[in-house]
């Protein structure tokens, strides 16, 4: 009991990483067809658009992996105390971000950027809390 009081607030940023996440990445796996479909359509000005597939799996594997790691993370602080998993998960999380950012800047998307900009200051927080 004592652990989840002393690192709430970092366990609530990750949860709510985590659900962001992981259902992003479950998504992409799901519905490859469809978000191929989209971000294709999404990037077809951009210098980008000859690279959605590759893009797409990479940021399918960043996301997943980001949520995987932040899953242990809580779970290690739960245990523990200790916060290792939990930083490399938020550590990647925070890049993913940044990635997103670039390709929505690069689609022209700046309402598209803006909303990435929510999710970046939480995972950057949360990073600095660690």
């Amino acid at each position: 009991m004592e652990l989840i009081q002393e690192h709430s607030t970092e366990i609530f940023i990750l949860l709510f990483l985590i659900v962001t996440f992981l259902q992003s990445g479950i998504d992409k796996i799901i519905d490859w067809k469809g978000n191929l479909e989209f971000i294709t359509g999404h990037f077809k000005n951009s210098p980008l658009k000859n690279m959605v597939p590759l893009l797409l799996l990479t940021i399918l594997v960043m996301e997943t992996i980001a949520g995987v790691l932040m899953l242990v993370g809580v779970f290690q602080l739960l245990t523990t105390g200790e916060s290792v998993f939990a930083f490399y998960g938020l550590s990647l999380a925070n890049m993913s971000l940044i990635f997103l950012l670039i390709g929505q800047r690069l689609a022209k998307d700046y309402a598209g950027a803006m909303t990435l900009a929510v999710y970046f200051i939480i995972a950057a927080l949360g990073l600095y809390i660690l």
